[in-house]
């Protein structure tokens, strides 16, 4: 038996933000598998042993600018050293094209029944869906990913994708999908997990990977994984397909060395990942194993958009994770809540880039500015810099409710004019002191959303430039 053939509820468009986020809110089941997820925690010591932290983030980040700069250099240095070494480049304009491009390999190469490493292009483009469409059997094969396959989901978190399911939710779902007794210990579950994907791992023909980076001087794809589902992938199937996008070009080894040293301790606390695998072309003559064709499917899908732009900087990203694991708005609605592939602060910046601001008019909203997000962030991308960015543009384009377009252009008219301003606050002060009522404290502001779920303490009447001026006085 093996993973759900259902198709995955996932809509392009991230629309509907604030009802999701209100759904997770008032579910349960979301809040307590929200309160046992502390990875923020493990990074904290696992960079706690690199006495040089800092200037190896800054490398880090000056790598991901020197690529991103010379883009096109380090893209065509690649096809041209992994055309060498036997691998085929594909370049995928949009998500359509990496659809067709996966297609048509599958029926060259004459496969039925396809596994998965983690690939979040792949999630982009809906490939699963379209390869089910075709007649193919896919099976994820990352444990977190097999589950929400199974469950007919989507992935919750980058690194950690069934971060919202329970034990009990696991149970049942294997022993459904399995057809064995249902367990409860988890040592158990994973063990049942192993046997059923050894079976896919052996009779899978191709093997369809993503790509932590490519690395330009050498042709290879390189794969950062903790399962060994990775390796099992790309070498055992007599197909290798990766899919990546253009940004994840590194120029050396010695730079995905060093950006190596921060991805698994930013993402999960690791010193090192369990598997840093290095594929470099097809099977050779003399190799023990490998596919007998290796593909690389290089894809833009919006990504070019950014490069020149002020929001360049969003693509350093390496996928660990951390901006969300540190995120007080993801930690309290999950990944869900956002509508499409990618969550958290960094899943703010992309989505509305990707896919169109139109369609993720409430994402660059989704933040408190906090800065966390920024703080951790192993290439240093100024997140809330890139969300107040896409603020202003959504303004400028009128994507806004009218009434806080207009609310916005009164209390900038009013704050120009310092006389209507000392009345306007003065008359605040004391209506919300009116509101706050015996107890002090303003419950619900009416037409106001932030104060549905939140209490504040009432003004005690008086502007602060009256207090401040009572205060001289006396």
């Amino acid at each position: 038996m093996g993973a759900s053939s259902g198709a995955r509820t996932m809509n392009a468009p991230a629309e509907g933000f604030k009802a999701r986020a209100h759904d997770k809110l008032n579910d349960a089941k979301v809040q307590r598998a929200m309160r046992n997820f502390n990875l923020a925690g493990a990074r904290a010591r696992g960079i706690a042993d690199l006495d040089n932290f800092e200037d190896i983030r800054t490398a880090a980040a000056a790598i991901r600018d020197r690529s991103l700069a010379s883009l096109d250099l380090w893209l065509a240095r690649f096809e041209q050293e992994a055309t060498r070494r036997g691998t085929k480049v594909h370049w995928a304009e949009t998500h359509a094209d990496i659809n067709r491009i996966v297609i048509e390999i599958a029926r060259q190469t004459g496969v039925k029944k396809i596994i998965k490493s983690k690939s979040m292009v792949s999630e982009e483009s809906h490939l699963n869906d379209a390869l089910e469409a075709e007649g193919f059997k896919v099976v994820e094969t990352d444990l977190g990913e097999y589950i929400v396959q199974l469950a007919g989901e989507k992935p919750s978190h980058i690194i950690a994708p069934a971060i919202h399911k329970t034990r009990d939710d696991v149970a049942d779902l294997f022993a459904e999908h399995h057809k064995t007794p249902r367990k409860s210990d988890i040592g158990e579950l994973t063990m049942e997990a192993r046997k059923f994907l050894r079976e896919h791992f052996l009779s899978g023909e191709m093997g369809i990977s993503g790509g932590n980076f490519i690395i330009a001087e050498t042709g290879s794809l390189l794969l950062v994984t903790n399962e060994g589902n990775g390796r099992m992938t790309t070498t055992l199937p007599r197909v290798h397909v990766a899919i990546t996008g253009i940004e994840k070009v590194l120029p050396t080894l010695e730079d995905a060395s060093c950006i190596l040293r921060l991805l698994t301790r930013s993402a999960t606390g690791q010193s090192i990942s369990n598997y840093v695998t290095v594929n470099t072309g097809p099977k050779q003559p003399g190799d023990l194993d490998g596919p007998e064709e290796m593909h690389v499917i290089i894809v833009d899908a919006g990504r070019t958009k950014l490069l020149g732009t002020d929001m360049q900087e969003a693509l350093r990203c390496i996928r660990c994770g951390a901006c969300m694991n540190h995120c007080p708005v993801y930690q309290n609605i999950g990944g869900h809540a956002y509508g499409w592939v990618y969550p958290g602060p960094i899943g703010s910046v992309l989505t509305p880039n990707y896919i169109g601001i139109e369609n993720a008019v409430d994402l660059p909203n989704a933040a408190t500015l906090c800065n966390q997000c920024g703080v951790v962030c192993p290439v240093k991308i100024p997140l809330p810099d890139l969300m107040r960015k896409l603020r202003e543009k959504q303004v400028d384009r009128g994507l806004r409710p009218w009434q806080e377009r207009l609310g916005l252009k009164l209390w900038a008219w009013t704050a120009q004019r310092p006389g209507i301003y000392a009345f306007a606050t003065k008359l605040a002060a004391r209506l919300g002191r009116s509101i706050g009522g015996a107890d002090r404290t303003i419950h619900r502001l009416p037409g106001n959303g932030w104060t549905e779920g939140r209490d504040m303490p009432a003004p005690k009447g008086k502007t602060f430039r009256e207090l401040y001026a009572e205060r001289k006085r006396s």
